[in-house]
């Protein structure tokens, strides 16, 4: 009997493929139990592994390695990877926690209707592990025959065994947890959806019962389906009779004899980015010029068996002493040499069994499967399954279609099943198994929170950003929109105070470029409290650093240093700095300090060079930029303490560029800075305020390469960021120079989250890629070079590289939901419909080549 079993296995007809399909019993947390086993089954998490440093990679992919060789070992195990259309709906029920202000029931709306659009898929990576037997398949075979023909359909479990099972399960699941996978064991309404998904059919997933199993007729009702198998594909059938889906089981047959990772090595991550032009009859896509590549999504079947290292060690002992016979064979006769696949043969297994010896490495024996689905045809599943094997021909990869064997092999992907077709299979170390990346990806953003785009990596995702979380966390507080001008950042950072706007946050913009006033507009639109507030002599006195800082002796220096900012430079060349602080100390031990006091003073010094000085300020506090900050107050508040939006613009600014040199700036452009150093300080100050405490605050900073580019600058914005910090103020700074912010420890220290777009020079890349964590190498300056690029070279707005307060990074794409709330927002003076219809298609993806974008 055994004789003729192994001879149908080495013929290809093992009697696997005759048993009948699984029998459900019970489903519970964790738990899949069938009428001849019990497999205990795990959620694992992904890990951000696009930009990871190769050293972190190294690390992660050997901690794998090890818990393959020690935790699984001896296990049969199952693992799948599936996919499942992202619900938007679900959306709306987390908008009611995020959101309070306004109309925010139209703006969550607004964003489930683009996602509905976008239909991004969410990936679901689930291990199988065969935790116990429960009969073996001949006697519950005839069990099952015995019941039926009795008209007796108990599938019972009883509470013992669940009981005994899940402790199972629990003891495993421990020491997966600690794992980079996170394990965490399986609810049982996505073991029930796991189950009855390959039915394709609309039926709701039933409640489990009192004991929190699923059993019985509603355990009979996930199965209840009808699968019509042809010689390359399924058809299955739904309750009226109608194809639902069309699908096709490939095996990966063939894998080169080394693959590098990163890179083709990732076998099983890559199924991700398999795409492929669908046909569309009658469709409008070739009106725009573009053709639609949407992604193939195949999903992952892989049964595996860990060997033991004892047992390993002796498979590749029985090879290598096969080589050697052969070896020495040939060399007795007449050729008198053996092949050189003999002779690497021989010395592979003795490297590899020395290998053993010494580190947890041992052989798996895995058999991988892929199963392609189409809900259109089957001609279009033919496409897709053209696409999935041309994409693994490219890597090296062998895969064909299971031809006459796709019922087994379908059969054999269901979940509590076993291997069917044992000669479709591979024996391979634990470490080239580790290398397939399946838990691999991107991933980034926040866990909670507004969703504000979507990732373009290896794998689709949204990505959520909260800036008002970090002072909720007790973390740091401060995110930087990082990169050249145009490329959409000033519209991100918009986007993520209009979702703080929602939250009922106080959020205050500084306006210094004067081109995010459509900010104010989109919130009103929404009902949002928003206010565009302009500064001039009518508000002078609103941003004296003395009201602000008090008698500190931190103002004692910052007046100083920003009077010395406004002052001319022949002044200040014939050594007015020096007057000015004295002036500043005797305004101080009087009292009650201004700066128009200090101006003042020194107008009646008998110091003619204080009286020059005094004089000079004078005149521009006059000024409406010298106003707010150096004028006798007027009285005339500028800001309301209450939640919304408030933007700043201060007419008559006019900034330096960040490389022009302070001796050059003219007296407009030192004006200009000196008034946005006191309105940051009237920013942070103001968010600071007690009747403000409780209330989430965002205060946005643009422009800050202005600040950063003076020595007086710099260390007045890390003051602010530590300020913030204390004050449970999110700050927000928008930068076009990562080298000199970088350069301020205090302000980095406060990062939470970084953006990070285009950028090109090479000193600028190397600033960008230390703030987001990443290698300073020639990979990572490419990165950011052609990052914001669509294929033809073309601006692609919004697209960056985020790097979330784990540290993590991943490229992303802010995503606007309309074109109209793009032209509400838009930053370009002037931009015509066809052109902001445009700016829409590109910043948002809502070109018809949308999918092509998410999923690159």
């Amino acid at each position: 009997m055994k004789l003729t079993k192994a001879l149908g296995r080495f013929m290809g007809l093992g009697p696997e493929r005759a048993l009948p399909p699984p029998r459900y019993e019970a489903l519970a947390d964790g738990l899949v139990i069938t009428d001849t086993a019990a497999e205990a089954w795990f959620v694992l998490s992904g890990s951000n592994t696009d930009l990871m440093a190769e050293p972190a990679r190294d690390a992660e992919q050997d901690t794998i390695a090890s818990v393959l060789a020690r935790t699984l070992a001896g296990y049969e195990c199952h693992l799948k990877v599936l996919w499942s259309p992202l619900n938007a709906a679900d959306y709306v029920d987390e908008s009611e926690e995020l959101f309070s202000a306004g109309r925010y029931r139209d703006w969550t709306q607004l964003r489930v209707d683009r996602l509905d659009m976008l239909q991004l898929p969410s990936r679901h990576l689930l291990l199988g592990v065969r935790i116990a037997e429960r009969n073996n398949q001949t006697k519950a075979k005839s069990r099952a025959g015995f019941q039926e023909a009795l008209g007796l359909g108990t599938r019972a479990v009883s509470y013992k065994e669940l009981a005994r099972l899940d402790a199972l399960t629990r003891r495993l699941g421990r020491q997966l947890e600690s794992t980079p996978w996170k394990a965490r064991p399986a609810t049982v309404e996505m073991l029930a959806w796991m189950i009855a998904r390959e039915q394709h059919r609309a039926a709701p997933l039933p409640a489990a019962n009192g004991d929190g199993a699923i059993s019985g007729a509603k355990l009979a009702q996930l199965t209840q389906g009808k699968v019509m198998p042809h010689p390359d594909h399924l058809q299955i059938v739904d309750g009226r009779g109608e194809v639902a889906a069309w699908v096709s089981v490939l095996a990966m047959t063939g894998f080169p004899e080394e693959m590098e990772s990163p890179g083709s090595g990732e076998w099983l991550r890559a199924v991700s980015e398999i795409t492929y032009i669908p046909e569309n009859e009658g469709e409008t896509f070739h009106d725009y010029g573009q053709i639609p590549v949407v992604p193939v999504n195949p999903e992952v079947s892989v049964r595996f068996e860990v060997m033991h290292k004892r047992d390993a060690l002796k498979t590749i002992d029985e090879v290598r002493r096969l080589a050697k016979e052969q070896r020495q064979s040939a060399a007795k006769h007449s050729a008198g040499e053996a092949g050189r696949e003999i002779e690497e043969t021989e010395q592979v297994m003795a490297e590899l069994a020395r290998d053993m010896k010494r580190d947890d490495v041992t052989l798996i024996e895995d058999h991988p499967r892929l199963v392609v689905t189409s809900d259109v045809g089957v001609e279009d599943l033919r496409a897709k399954v053209d696409a999935v094997i041309s994409y693994y021909g490219g890597l090296g990869i062998e895969v064909v279609v299971g031809t006459d064997e796709q019922r087994e092999l379908w059969i054999e992907s269901q979940p509590g099943d076993l291997v069917r077709v044992a000669d479709l299979g591979h024996t391979r170390t634990v470490d080239a198994f580790a290398g397939s990346w399946f838990w691999g990806g991107a991933q980034v953003g926040d866990d909670k929170g507004p969703i504000i785009g979507y990732l373009t990596g290896s794998t689709p995702g949204v990505v959520r950003n909260d800036l008002t979380a970090g002072s909720e966390r007790g973390d740091a507080t401060t995110t930087a929109f990082i990169g050249r001008s145009g490329r959409g950042k000033t519209t991100g950072m918009m986007l993520s105070l209009l979702d703080a706007g929602f939250r009922e946050a106080f959020v205050l913009a500084l306006d210094f470029k004067g081109d995010i006033g459509g900010l104010v507009t989109a919130a009103q639109s929404f009902g949002l409290n928003s206010h565009l507030v302009q500064t001039g002599t009518h508000y002078a006195g609103v941003a004296d650093l003395f009201g602000m800082l008090g008698e500190d002796e931190r103002a004692q220096v910052e007046v100083p240093a920003q009077l010395g900012i406004a002052l001319p430079s022949h002044l200040r060349a014939r050594g007015a700095e020096t007057p000015i602080q004295k002036a500043v100390n005797q305004v101080v031990a009087e009292g009650e300090p201004a700066t128009w006091k200090v101006i003042q003073r020194l107008r009646t010094s008998e110091d003619p060079l204080a009286q020059e000085t005094g004089e000079a300020l004078y005149e521009l506090s006059l000024t409406g930029v010298g106003a707010p900050f150096m004028g006798r107050p007027s009285g005339e508040p500028m800001l309301v303490p209450r939640p919304g939006l408030w933007v700043v613009q201060m007419p008559g600014l006019s900034l330096p560029d960040a490389d022009s040199d302070r001796e050059d700036w003219n007296v407009t452009q030192r004006l200009s800075v000196a008034l946005m150093h006191s309105m940051i300080a009237y920013a942070v100050t103001t968010a600071g305020r007690k009747d403000l405490r409780g209330l989430r605050k965002v205060v946005a900073v643009p422009e800050v390469h202005v600040l950063t580019a003076t020595r007086e600058g710099s260390a007045f914005l890390q003051y602010i960021a530590r300020v913030g910090r204390a004050l449970s103020t999110a700050l927000v700074v928008d930068t076009q120079d990562p080298e000199s912010l970088a350069g301020l420890t205090g302000l980095v220290e406060q990062l939470t989250t970084v953006f990070g777009f285009q950028l090109t020079t090479p000193q600028q890349q190397s600033a960008l890629a230390a703030l987001l964590g990443l290698p300073d190498d020639e990979h990572t300056r490419r990165l950011i070079q052609a990052i914001g690029l669509q294929p033809d070279g073309e601006i692609r707005h919004g697209h960056c590289i985020t790097r979330d307060r784990r540290f993590s990074c991943a490229t992303t794409q802010f995503d606007i939901p309309s074109s109209d709330l793009l032209r509400l927002l838009s930053t370009t003076p002037k931009i015509s419909r066809f052109g902001a219809e445009a700016a829409a298609g590109a910043a948002t993806g809502t070109g018809p080549d949308t999918m092509r974008e998410a999923m690159a």
